[in-house]
């Protein structure tokens, strides 16, 4: 093995932990309020149309802040933005626990905001760094975000008995965030600054000039509704089908951990056909299956309900990120489709959520509601069949995006 080869190596090994130990921090901020939001309005004396905001803000900030993160590479270079993100999200996780109860919202913001940059750099980074690599990549850090995601939701609880006060408990997350920093700013990758392509390698008009772009995005936005949706409402609806609280959080914990198996797999199995349109749809079918089970089935059948749903939910969001570096041909352009598909997709899932709480306000049929989340799942899947084609965005010689 030459010594360049070796060298190789080391820095794609390095770069892994460190795009591990970064999504593992792009979670739990979100993820740790949720079971903590009875405790919060007790205390805090919020309404639940208050609580409701503090639940879709966040979401909606993912989306807002998304578009900001190949801007602000571009003049900061992406590790020093990944730099600022995680910055800010440590201060927001340090705001958020402090009283007054208006710093709970401007932490949360805060710490949103902080994600969607951080979230939508990390693929373009992928595809800088593991070329070659770079869809089953995203499944190792798609991995990460659901382990994260289920960590803040079941240390929650533990930690505020722990500690005795929900506030110091969302200020204990802030902690792994300082880690994953201070190993970022020592080891991580420096790349010497590209020099721009001809025409910019794509402006974002250009990007909304073509329809492969727009595709990645719908599909990254009706697929992350349903996570939101399943994220901040499944318990509720379980209950509403006759589980206790405690199961309904145990089916709930336990659909999170399983997504970290399809999230590994699902980019591996795309690489079997010639395009990612099967895999897209298996994992959009284990999703229809597994709420149609949980909602609807027997209740015998729950526990089948649950991993279904989880193998299709971890493996649906996999595929979304794995789409934005297979559907771009450098890494300049995986960050501005990155930002759409984030931004444009997480501004469109933020609806989800707060659909469901309309219609749970109005006393709708679970029936209704299982057949409006089948709905959506139908509309995933139908952007899905498009943007799963095997094309390509690409530069041409003269600047010009063009769709290979």
């Amino acid at each position: 093995m030459t010594t360049e080869h070796q060298h190789n190596t080391t820095r794609i090994v390095l770069f892994l932990v460190l795009m591990v130990l970064v999504s593992l921090n792009l979670r739990p901020a979100l993820s740790s309020l949720a079971p903590l939001l009875v405790r919060v309005q007790l205390d805090t004396g919020l309404s639940p149309l208050a609580i409701g905001a503090l639940t879709t803000l966040p979401v909606l900030c993912l989306g807002v802040f998304a578009p900001l993160a190949p801007w602000l590479a571009r003049r900061l270079g992406p590790e020093n933005t990944l730099t600022l993100a995680l910055v800010l999200m440590i201060l927001g996780l340090l705001i958020r626990g402090t009283p007054p109860t208006i710093l709970l919202f401007a932490g949360t913001l805060l710490a949103g905001a902080a994600i969607g940059i951080a979230g939508t750099l990390l693929p373009a980074l992928v595809k800088r760094e593991i070329p070659a690599g770079a869809d089953l990549m995203t499944g190792v850090y798609t991995m990460a975000l659901c382990l994260g995601g289920a960590l803040g939701a079941g240390l929650s609880i533990p930690l505020t008995d722990l500690l005795g006060n929900w506030r110091l408990s969302l200020i204990g997350w802030s902690l792994p965030s300082v880690t994953a920093l201070l190993a970022w700013v020592m080891l991580m990758p420096r790349t010497p600054r590209a020099a721009p392509s001809p025409g910019g390698g794509g402006s974002l008009r250009q990007l909304l000039s073509q329809p492969l772009a727009w595709h990645v995005m719908l599909y990254m936005g009706t697929q992350s509704s349903l996570a939101y949706i399943v994220f901040g409402w499944l318990p509720t609806l379980l209950q509403a089908r006759g589980y206790s609280e405690s199961e309904a959080g145990w089916m709930m914990g336990a659909s999170v951990m399983v997504q970290l198996i399809s999230a590994l797999g699902a980019p591996w199995l795309a690489r079997f056909g010639r395009d990612q349109r099967p895999a897209l749809m298996l994992t959009l079918g284990c999703v229809g299956a597994g709420l149609w089970l949980l909602l609807q089935g027997p209740t015998g059948w729950r526990w089948a309900g649950v991993v279904l749903l989880g193998l299709g939910q971890g493996g649906s969001f996999s595929l979304a990120l794995a789409l934005i570096v297979l559907r771009t041909g450098n890494s300049r352009l995986a960050g501005k489709l990155s930002g759409l598909a984030q931004g444009g997709g997480y501004t469109l899932a933020a609806m989800g959520p707060l659909t469901v709480g309309v219609l749970l306000q109005f006393d709708v049929s679970l029936t209704a509601l299982t057949t409006a989340l089948l709905s959506i799942v139908a509309a995933a899947a139908s952007f899905a069949l498009l943007a799963g084609r095997n094309r390509r965005l690409d530069v041409d010689e003269a600047g010009r995006l063009i769709t290979r």
